[in-house]
């Protein structure tokens, strides 16, 4: 599970990088379930073939369109690859081939090899992360609003080098769905059969991590956020024991 990320915010890193433009929206320096944060999807959704990038703002954590709360995607940020095509709040995304990108400078995940849990940083060697992605656009009933919606695909990391040492321990490992850049496109305009060969780790030795706490209540409250669509977690963010629960 991914819950707290760095999304990728400046301009000449988005389009450096990804190949967007970024959207005028502000968003928060880092997100949880209900902020606000870019991701990446095709011009054209319908198309079975479309060339070319863009950027959008949504919420991390996907809402279905049969949704009537919003609030639903605090619980719907990360999506198990092995069973996206089934279970209700992702499947629609799935059927529809809404896959996008999700740009992160960091992904944070708990360690507790010192028996309290401590905050990692994830980083990939070389470059932003791009994570694969399921998206949608959420009608609110009361005021009429399309609010763009996002959540990150995962696979089992339990063999995993680097992964198996995040999280609890007794939990399933999981990680997050990260994508070669050479392979952004691809994921981009698969087909539902080719969307599978995708959901696979990526190699630990492309990837780097260390101890990262989170930042102290005091330093915390001055970090610029943005207003999400629902309410965020309280404004200083969990307390590290809550953060992974």
């Amino acid at each position: 599970m991914c819950s707290n990320y760095k999304p990728v915010t400046l301009r000449d890193r988005l389009l450096a990088h990804f190949g967007v433009v970024r959207p005028d929206t502000e968003t928060p320096t880092e997100s949880w379930p209900g902020y606000n944060a870019p991701f990446i999807v095709r011009p054209d959704d319908k198309a079975k073939l479309s060339s070319g990038r863009k950027a959008l703002v949504g919420q991390y954590g996907l809402v279905p369109e049969w949704s009537k709360d919003l609030m639903l995607g605090r619980k719907t940020y990360n999506s198990r690859s092995e069973t996206a095509a089934e279970k209700p709040s992702f499947r629609e995304a799935w059927r529809k081939r809404r896959w996008c990108i999700v740009p992160a400078e960091e992904l944070y995940e708990p360690n507790y090899e010192s028996g309290v849990p401590v905050r990692w940083a994830v980083r990939r060697i070389g470059g932003p992360i791009g994570v694969a992605g399921l998206w949608g656009m959420w009608l609110d009933p009361k005021t009429g609003e399309r609010v763009p919606t996002f959540t990150m695909l995962t696979v089992n990391a339990d063999d995993h080098v680097l992964y198996r040492r995040l999280h609890k321990p007794g939990d399933e490992k999981r990680m997050p769905v990260i994508l070669r850049p050479e392979d952004l496109d691809a994921w981009l305009n698969c087909s539902v059969d080719q969307a599978m060969s995708f959901m696979k780790q990526y190699p630990p030795e492309l990837l780097d991590a260390e101890p990262f706490p989170l930042p102290s209540r005091k330093a915390a409250a001055k970090v610029p956020r943005a207003k999400p669509h629902s309410p965020p977690p309280e404004t200083n963010g969990p307390e590290t024991g809550d953060l992974f629960e």
